[in-house]
């Protein structure tokens, strides 16, 4: 059995790099909490004082939001005023040991600060650094405000997600920044996969959240290229795919049921007591399910709506067609298989309270990653981290004073 809790200290893929982490919130900084869980050196800047502001988002345990402690697990953090010419050259002097940075600044918010693409390559020729923006670094969009609300509409999905028959809505998460973050992950690795084949020579990685949006669309811009054809919202169903939807159950609830491949359909239709339609041949394949498609719900909740939730998922398991019911956070944290996985963690806080956080993936067989330590306190680590780049006691406290750390 994997164990995402392992301790990925003696083969962590990552151990050794070091990623100086500028930004907020969640685009830049899952990207970095990605690397921080299978070993990274992460160091987070975060303004003196305030800190990042995911630090007050959704549910707070004594003035901390638990997302915090999750999304920063494995992570230092070092305070640093941006805006200030020695607090720069501390990021400047990190840079120079670093092997990756991350930003999620508005294009141009770092070349202001003396702290951009063009200025850090110069202290460190080898640097990756990974820029994550609403819209990316240049085009006639580059320097608008981006969040993933925005991503997701410009790029397409916000406008699909819904009923047809009421406004679009979100997926209930912040997916454009998420995407971004692994596009991001996923871009540092070819970079240094690159740096290893070319002398050492680093580049810059421009992730764009529309783009990571757009990326992931399917058949969205070749079914409008080629015929003109837009997409429009279907709800749960999946036009031109069946049977594939959303269905209710006699105890009020729903089941998802996915049996649009050709040997599942046959299987499903001799389990739901349907043999006339696992034998029609005009059903035998996708096309000819997809014309029929509104024949076949109306036959599916014909069946699960004879059936409570449980008694429904059995029948299906047992003939091995795809299907679930719809989780919520409580089916989730109790979900014997996820617990099986290592994908609800146990960890403790400070205070000496519990609290449960999101496993690791992916899982590694030979070099798992984990969690060594939660979120940190606001400039937890600033000495251990000024130490080492040759500041005094005296001298830290000096930058303090002055507003610097």
């Amino acid at each position: 059995m994997f164990n995402s809790a392992a301790e990925p200290e003696q083969d962590s893929p990552l151990k050794g790099i070091r990623v100086v982490e500028l930004g907020s919130l969640i685009a830049g900084p899952y990207a970095a909490s990605i690397l921080a869980q299978f070993g990274a050196e992460v160091i987070k800047i975060e303004p003196p004082g305030t800190g990042d502001p995911l630090r007050k988002w959704r549910k707070l345990h004594n003035g901390t939001s638990l997302w915090w402690y999750s999304q920063s697990r494995n992570k230092k953090s070092l305070t640093v005023n941006l805006k200030d010419a020695n607090g720069q050259q501390i990021v400047r002097d990190l840079v120079k040991t670093a092997d990756i940075v991350i930003e999620n600044f508005r294009p141009g918010a770092l070349e202001k600060w003396n702290l951009g693409w063009r200025q850090l390559s110069e202290v460190n020729p080898s640097l990756i650094m990974v820029r994550v923006s609403g819209y990316g670094q240049d085009g006639p969009y580059a320097s608008r405000p981006g969040f993933a609300a925005i991503a997701e509409s410009v790029g397409g999905m916000r406008y699909l997600a819904g009923y047809p028959d009421r406004p679009p809505v979100r997926a209930g998460i912040s997916i454009g920044d998420t995407l971004a973050s692994l596009y991001g992950v996923i871009g540092a690795m070819m970079a240094m996969h690159h740096l290893k084949q070319n002398n050492g020579k680093g580049q810059f990685v421009d992730v764009s959240l529309c783009e990571a949006i757009l990326g992931v669309m399917e058949s969205m811009i070749p079914e409008y290229g080629m015929f003109g054809h837009i997409r429009e919202r279907t709800g749960a169903s999946m036009p031109g795919i069946a049977p594939s939807s959303t269905y209710r159950t006699a105890d009020g609830k729903f089941i998802v049921i996915a049996a649009n491949s050709d040997s599942i359909f046959k299987r499903f239709m001799l389990a739901i007591e349907r043999p006339d339609l696992a034998d029609d041949s005009e059903l035998a394949q996708n096309d000819g399910r997809a014309a029929r498609s509104e024949e076949l719900d109306e036959a599916i909740e014909h069946w699960t709506r004879a059936r409570d939730l449980k008694s429904a998922l059995q029948i299906l398991e047992n003939a091995a067609v795809p299907a679930s019911g719809i989780n919520t956070a409580e089916d989730v944290y109790n979900d014997p298989h996820f617990r099986a996985r290592g994908m609800i963690e146990e960890q403790q806080l400070a205070d000496g309270t519990d609290i449960s956080i999101p496993g690791v993936v992916p899982k590694l067989s030979e070099s798992p990653g984990g969690t060594r330590w939660l979120g940190p306190q606001l400039g937890q680590h600033n000495n251990e981290l000024l130490n080492g780049l040759g500041f005094t006691q005296s001298q830290i406290e000096e930058l303090q004073r002055n507003g610097v750390i």
